[in-house]
């Protein structure tokens, strides 16, 4: 028999699924009406040297508190960076933080072109002096960093394809996994690989579908610094009271990508 809770995840995912559609479909409109203007900003941002910025026609449909980490949101604009990596080795993705630092373990052999781009954006100074701009404290569990605007709606202009998306496991009869507590994981727009540089870190065990791809851990430190932030709760400026930006604010003061 399913239980309430279970059903009233069901529901919020169900929910969260035609929101997805409609921001798409929003979206594919935008991207039409605004050929010329997207073509005249990548111009511009690429002739000053710059990342192109992903998200330029943000949704502003309010989040659903139990829905997935709200991704970024415009097509990719430049192919990923060229694979640069040892694919058979491991790597630490570190994050020092204003609440404490960070230590990620990635597996190459796993998730090799995520990452090759963690490590090419990182070396850029990408993540450098970003804000975690979203935390959620109800229906899942998680920080979520990685966007150079801060909003929700960045990248770095380029997609990444979905990797080793069986090892979550089999999904349940409410179409979820569980992705445990310390998991780092790439949030996506909702469709098949649209993963790009933001990334969430699940401090509780949390439910999702299996579409995010898993490709770190983090360290017990890390994760009680995680676990810290989202015990002080969502500060001001959320779509709701256990879904917005962090209260203890989050910024990356620098982050690294070294070989094991």
């Amino acid at each position: 028999m399913v239980s309430s809770d279970q059903r009233r995840r069901q529901l919020a995912r169900e929910k969260f699924a035609r929101q997805q559609e409609r921001r798409e479909s929003a979206r594919s409109k935008a991207r039409r009406r605004n050929a010329i203007i997207a073509t005249t900003l990548v111009v511009v941002l690429a002739a000053s040297g710059g990342a192109v910025a992903a998200g330029a026609f943000k949704s502003e449909e309010p989040k659903d508190p139990a829905s997935a980490p709200e991704p970024s949101s415009s097509p990719s604009s430049s192919p990923e960076p060229k694979m640069a990596i040892d694919k058979k080795a491991k790597y630490t993705f570190g994050l020092e933080t204003s609440q404490g630092d960070i230590a990620i373990a990635m597996d190459a052999a796993k998730t090799p072109h995520t990452v090759n781009s963690f490590k090419h954006l990182a070396d850029k100074g990408f993540f450098d002096k970003t804000k975690c701009h979203r935390l959620t404290t109800q229906g899942i569990f998680v920080l979520q960093c990685g966007d150079p605007e801060g909003t929700g709606a960045g990248g770095p202009g380029y997609t990444l394809p979905d990797e080793d998306l069986k090892s979550l496991g089999k999904p349940g009869k409410d179409g979820a996994v569980t992705y445990p507590a310390g998991t780092v994981a790439m949030a996506n727009t909702g469709q098949p690989h649209t993963g790009g540089s933001q990334f969430f870190l699940v401090y509780k065990d949390s439910k999702l579908p299996p579409q995010y791809t898993a490709f770190g851990k983090m360290d017990d430190k890390g994760l009680k610094a995680v676990k810290d932030v989202a015990d002080a709760g969502v500060g001001k400026g959320g779509q709701a009271p256990t879904d917005g930006p962090p209260k203890k604010a989050v910024t990356v003061e620098k982050a690294t990508v070294k070989k094991d």
